[in-house]
């Protein structure tokens, strides 16, 4: 469905960083990376399903732009504060196997994708995607040129941890064609490091950043995490310092949720070294104000960008998109996903692949598309999703462009969620009209709370999904 830009002057204007009203609200909820979320998927949405929506989509039902995006899973030691699907090891041979079955993936989807399409967007993710050597990530690019083609102004990004990649690499990087690259740092406080199991020095992250523009990529992007055992204040100051010496086009501030009891990593982590509420807080509060005084422009959530970044300049013309891998440039894209328990979207459908690298090879041994779960929306869900999208995104709604693409009188069919949206008007998060509301500079840093106001999902069924802090 066609996305329509919509002026919100509210996006231009700087965030107010309310610390009693961000207390005051449920602290936890989405990220909204996908409507529904990926906790409503259901095994009912097998590769029978998937087959059809890509089927559709190319009878013409669908005119989207392609997506690819492949998930690596290995990773060389473990990161003590990670929740993701990952495979600790130092065994290269095992990444040879698993490309194999990326390959092979490949070729069981070809028929269903209906030609070689052009990629608006590719995106590698992990684990550590940099655990491939230059060889096997030419074996995995020649995979996608084959039933690929990449232009010249798409969006190829990459994760990388910069303790396992040289200089060299990254030229190679550029050379195949990735011209965005997100680099994990987390915190450069040498207890911190070492209460995480992550120990990376300045210099060999400055390494790969000056490479990455020598090689020509387009924006570098750096990610850290507040809220990690042993850091205070005082540490945080030091470290945003230091990032920001390196000068990076985009900044992710990520909040670092203790769920020991989920994620069994975190068992190492002293919990009584992890900062209370208050002191996490006050370090994001510190970061807020120092990014928005050196100048970077508050996307969205936890996102910064420098003002001429294409993130920056998406969100003041309206164009600003939210995917699986976060905040985006480019229009609503169909996403193929290979690689295990990737996750993609083709029309009005989500699938996801095996979690389990065992299952994921027994079902590409068996000749099938490796589909453990997914979800067809509805179209109320449809609705939803673009409302979702654009609070995310514009920070606003015009409710005459949802009467006009879904036929419904939108004061009579969200009366509940009105009702819930003026208590927030009350709170001072959105500004109401009759034929719309924008989110206010302060309710920006509170947009998970004002989404979760139009997730039908969540208000009325449960879920035994643990979310993230909303802030």
């Amino acid at each position: 469905m066609k996305i329509i830009p919509i002026q919100n002057h509210s996006a231009s204007e700087q965030p107010e960083f309310d610390r009693e009203l961000i207390a005051s609200l449920p602290a936890s909820g989405p990220r909204y990376t996908s409507y529904p979320t990926a906790d409503r998927f259901h095994d009912g949405f097998r590769e029978a399903e998937y087959t059809h929506a890509l089927s559709l989509r190319n009878m013409g039902a669908l005119n989207k732009p392609l997506s690819l995006y492949i998930h690596i899973p290995f990773c060389n030691t473990i990161c003590y504060y990670c929740g993701c699907n990952k495979i600790i090891t130092k065994d290269k041979s095992r990444a040879d196997a698993y490309i194999e079955y990326l390959e092979r993936e490949m070729e069981l989807l070809a028929p269903h994708l209906g030609g070689r399409h052009q990629l608006a967007q590719l995106h590698f993710g992990g684990g550590t995607p940099t655990f491939l050597s230059d060889d096997q990530l030419e074996r995995v690019f020649a995979m996608i040129r084959k039933h690929f083609q990449l232009v010249p102004n798409g969006e190829y990004s990459i994760e990388i941890d910069p303790r396992k990649v040289s200089r060299e690499t990254v030229l190679h990087l550029g050379r195949l064609g990735f011209n965005r690259m997100s680099v994990g740092i987390q915190d450069f406080d040498p207890k911190v490091q070492e209460a995480v199991n992550r120990i990376q020095s300045f210099e060999e992250t400055k390494e790969v950043i000056d490479a990455a523009r020598e090689a020509g990529f387009k924006s570098v992007s750096v990610d850290l995490i507040y809220g990690l055992p042993h850091q205070s204040i005082d540490s945080i100051k030091t470290t945003i310092d230091t990032v920001l010496s390196l000068d990076p086009d985009r900044l992710a501030l990520y909040h670092y949720a203790h769920l020991p009891h989920i994620f069994k990593p975190q068992r190492r982590i002293d919990t009584n070294a992890v900062p209370g509420s208050e002191e996490k807080l006050d370090m994001l509060q510190y970061c807020v104000h120092t990014l928005t005084d050196r100048g970077y422009v508050f996307i969205g959530m936890d996102h910064f960008a420098k003002p001429d970044d294409e993130l920056s300049v998406a969100l003041k013309e309206g164009w600003l998109q939210r995917n699986f891998q976060g905040y985006s440039t480019y229009a609503d894209c169909d996403l193929v996903a290979i690689g295990v328990s990737s996750i993609g979207k083709i029309g009005s459908t989500y699938a996801q692949n095996e979690r389990d690298i065992e299952a994921y090879y027994a079902a590409i041994d068996e000749g099938r598309l490796p589909i453990m779960r997914g979800y067809q929306l509805n179209q109320d869900d449809l609705l939803r999703r673009n409302i979702i999208q654009d609070l995310m995104c514009r920070f606003a709604l015009d409710f005459q462009i949802y009467e006009n693409m879904f036929g419904i009188p939108f004061d009579r069919y969200f009366q509940t969620e009105l009702q819930d949206l003026a208590k927030l008007a009350d709170l001072g998060l959105v500004r109401l009209q009759p034929h719309g509301l924008t989110v206010t500079p302060k309710g920006r840093f509170l947009i998970r709370n004002i989404a979760m106001v139009f997730d039908y999902h969540l208000r009325h069924k449960e879920t035994k999904a643990q979310y993230s802090q909303t802030v």
